[in-house]
Parts: C-alpha cells; sequence; structure tokens
C-alpha cells in the first residue's frame, strides 16, 4: 500500500458552504392570510356589533302629506371583548457553547429561525382550533360515505358526489343565516385540496398550466373561480406531535394541522369601523416592540447562566366575530 494514505493526508472537517436544515416553507400556513389583522394598543378590550336584524328589515313606509315619516333606530351591543394572549419560547446560547463551535453554526442566526418556526406552527394549531373546528360555526355541512341526509353531502372522494354543487349550496346557507354576506374565501387540508383535483367535476375545468406562473397558483385560481371565491388556501402545514428523544429524528410522528375539512366564510377586504367579517386577528401592536402582527425578537445576556437568550413572543387573538358567516364542511373526504 503506498504510503502516505488519504486519511494520513486529510482530517475530514465539517464543511462552511453546505449544512442541512428543515424549516417548513411560509406559504403552507394560513393563519396569517386567512383574516385581516386589527392592530390594537391595549391586551384586552371590547369592540361594538350592530345588530344586522335591524338592517335587513323592511320597515320604509309611504309618507302621506302633511305627516311625520315612519321612524325607528337599530340595536348595538358594546359588550363583546378580546384578549391578547402572548405566546412565548427562547433558546439559550451558552458561552462555553459559543466559543466552542465552529465557524460552520451561526448560533444566533440558527435561534431566531428554530424560534420563527415553532411561533409558525404554534399560530397555526391556534388557529385552527379558533376557526377550523366542528361546533364554532352557525351552518354545517357533513360528508358522509352514503345514503346522506339533512345537512350531510357525499364524501368528495366518492366520484359520484358534486363538491361544486355543494359549495354552491353551502355558500347560499351563509348568505341567508348572515344577513346577505355571501362565503368568498375557501380553507381546506392539503388531502381535500389532493382529492378535489381528480374530481370528474374539476378534470375538464381545472387544467394546469392553462395560464403563465406556477403549476400549484394556477390550479388554486382556477379552483378558486369555479366555486366562485375570491380565494383558496391550502393548510400545507405540518405538525410533529412525538415526543423529543435522544437521536436524531427520534420519536417524529409528523400530521397535517388542516385534516379533512374545509371552511368557507366572507373575509372583508379591509377591517375598520363598521366592517362584517367572519373573523379578525387582533395583534397587540401596543405591546413593547411588537410588530403589525404582535411579534418580538430579543437577544439579551443573562449572567447567572453566562448565556445569550434569543425569545421571541407573539401577543394576539385569533376572534370568530360572526359565527353566521362561515360554515365548516365537516370530514368532506374519507
Amino acid at each position: 500500500m503506498p504510503q502516505p494514505t488519504q486519511s494520513d493526508l486529510h482530517v475530514n472537517a465539517l464543511l462552511t458552504n453546505f449544512s442541512i436544515m428543515f424549516q417548513q416553507p411560509a406559504d403552507g400556513f394560513v393563519a396569517e392570510k386567512v383574516f385581516p389583522f386589527v392592530p390594537v394598543l391595549k391586551q384586552s378590550d371590547r369592540y361594538a356589533v350592530h345588530s344586522r336584524a335591524d338592517f335587513n328589515r323592511n320597515v320604509v313606509r309611504k309618507r302621506a302629506a302633511s305627516t311625520e315619516s315612519s321612524g325607528g333606530g337599530y340595536k348595538v351591543d358594546t359588550t363583546p371583548t378580546y384578549f391578547c394572549d402572548v405566546w412565548s419560547h427562547h433558546k439559550d446560547i451558552d458561552d462555553q457553547v459559543r466559543a466552542n463551535a465552529d465557524s460552520v453554526f451561526n448560533l444566533d442566526s440558527d435561534a431566531t429561525i428554530w424560534l420563527t418556526g415553532l411561533h409558525r406552527i404554534a399560530r397555526e394549531v391556534d388557529w385552527a382550533a379558533k376557526f377550523f373546528a366542528a361546533s364554532l360555526w352557525t351552518s354545517t355541512l357533513t360528508g358522509v360515505a352514503s345514503a346522506p341526509g339533512a345537512n350531510q353531502t357525499l364524501q368528495w372522494n366518492d366520484m359520484n358526489s358534486s363538491p361544486i354543487v355543494d359549495v354552491r349550496n353551502a355558500k347560499r346557507m351563509v348568505q341567508l343565516a348572515s344577513g346577505g354576506y355571501r362565503p368568498n374565501v375557501g380553507v381546506m387540508g392539503r388531502q381535500v385540496f389532493d382529492t378535489l383535483i381528480d374530481h370528474p367535476d374539476f378534470v375538464d375545468r381545472v387544467k394546469y398550466g392553462q395560464s403563465p406562473g406556477p403549476v400549484a397558483k394556477v390550479a388554486l385560481d382556477a379552483m378558486a373561480a369555479v366555486f366562485e371565491l375570491d380565494e383558496i388556501l391550502v393548510m400545507d402545514a405540518i405538525i410533529n406531535n412525538g415526543v423529543e428523544g435522544v437521536t436524531l429524528n427520534a420519536n417524529e410522528s409528523n400530521a397535517f394541522i388542516g385534516g379533512k375539512s374545509m371552511l368557507l366564510v366572507h373575509r372583508a377586504a379591509r377591517v375598520g369601523l363598521d366592517t362584517p367579517t367572519a373573523g379578525v386577528t387582533f395583534a397587540w401592536t401596543g405591546y413593547f416592540g411588537a410588530t403589525g402582527m404582535g411579534t418580538r425578537m430579543k437577544s439579551f445576556y443573562i449572567p447567572q447562566i453566562e448565556s445569550t437568550r434569543v425569545e421571541m413572543d407573539a401577543a394576539y387573538a385569533h376572534k370568530l366575530v360572526s359565527a353566521d358567516m362561515g360554515i365548516w364542511l365537516a370530514t368532506i373526504i374519507a
């Protein structure tokens, strides 16, 4: 054997131009996209709700000469409230660890990326609990495997089902329940979208690549057009429900946060005074250092443990403000 060998002449070291980090793409999350943000200066407050019923009655009367006009008024409820909980997590970077780290590791940047991803997941899970779940909305349409009854329909994985008709009927239900507002946004789990895109109702209507742009965007725009919605959002985010282990990726148990249902809601283009919308996210921008979404990132030194703490807070409240302006399509696929 020739001497010296390869191992004599080279000691393996970490590459400085390549490493792998797993961070879910931000565009797979919907919590920051479905409903508008309302910036608030205080952690809690009230907001006013006008009586919808009083705005939809036919109370205008003919007026005879020399008589007063008919008159009346409308009720206002000022008791609804919000409360912005503060969600927080941190990563400590020990001085000894920092001093001994190779140059390939940017510990502060890595901690920021890690915390941002964890907060994104937490916000998505909280959004799903507040909006994307059963018994939250006035109207419900439930998918069943066979023989649908009242407020039921065939699940969309059945090729005999009629998703376009179902959505049309669901929108009409919301229009009646909400006093005239039709849903303009649809939110669905990844499994639902993947089922719909192959359904006979869409095969001849949704064609990949018919127009310029990324394939996924073309499909979403086409499906929204078929459903007569302004936008369709797909919940692509996943969560690892496994407990932390001692080895890399031990006990990993991934699941979609969105599940197998769909939500149709009316969303205001912008929020302000006298704005009808199914839901909002109150963001506590009055929290010192918070952004427009109620988040803040901090880095500070803790002498007692000789570590730099990178900490992220998020102060917000997902609030369903009008249950009549949405409909929950439960277990719409098997």
